[in-house]
């Protein structure tokens, strides 16, 4: 019920930012007479959220014509992640609940399979991190170094070099994965 409410919100602020973009653009190219009173109205209804996307795109060197186009961008993006991210919640709460009720057992392969799946994302948020250039030391990916430092760095030192590749978090992933496959198959 919540979950089909936020859905219907985001697909409303998804409508309201296409609205606000394609307005924009038909005023920006002159589709519309920037004098009317529609582009004053689109103005006038999307300059409060436009105007602080502006501000940012400009103090990075970039076009502030470009700010309808970001914020629907941000809207998309956000949306994704809010649903996913609500998802995995609602799905890890109804997991530990079965595995409650089949007692000791199912905690212990929940465990394991909550504490795999955690080490698998801390190793896609580093490799994803360390490709945008955030490394070791940026506050976001901080985290997921020193979650996975214990496993990575000795297959550093044990793999062979490959030039500017380093496969060490891709062996780390597949004995993740390969340990938890074992684990929950003897519980």
């Amino acid at each position: 019920m919540a979950l089909d409410l936020l859905r219907w919100t985001i697909a409303a602020a998804l409508a309201a930012s296409v609205g606000i973009a394609v307005g924009s653009w038909a005023v920006t190219t002159r589709r519309l007479s920037p004098f009317g009173w529609p582009a004053r109205t689109i103005r006038r209804v999307s300059d409060p959220l436009l105007l602080p996307i502006e501000r940012a795109i400009l103090s990075r060197g970039g076009n502030p014509q470009h700010a309808p186009w970001w914020l629907l961008g941000g809207v998309i993006v956000s949306g994704i992640i809010l649903l996913s991210l609500l998802q995995f919640i609602a799905g890890t709460v109804l997991s530990l609940g079965r595995a409650a009720q089949q007692g000791p057992r199912g905690v212990a392969r929940f465990v394991v399979w909550a504490t795999g799946n955690f080490l698998m994302l801390a190793l896609i948020v580093r490799v994803i991190g360390m490709w945008l250039g955030a490394g070791r030391y940026n506050p976001f990916t901080r985290w997921s170094w020193r979650v996975t430092d214990w496993l990575v760095l000795p297959i550093q030192r044990h793999l062979p070099g490959f030039g500017l590749f380093d496969f060490s978090p891709l062996v780390a992933w597949l004995a993740i994965w390969l340990g938890q496959a074992i684990l929950l198959s003897f519980l």
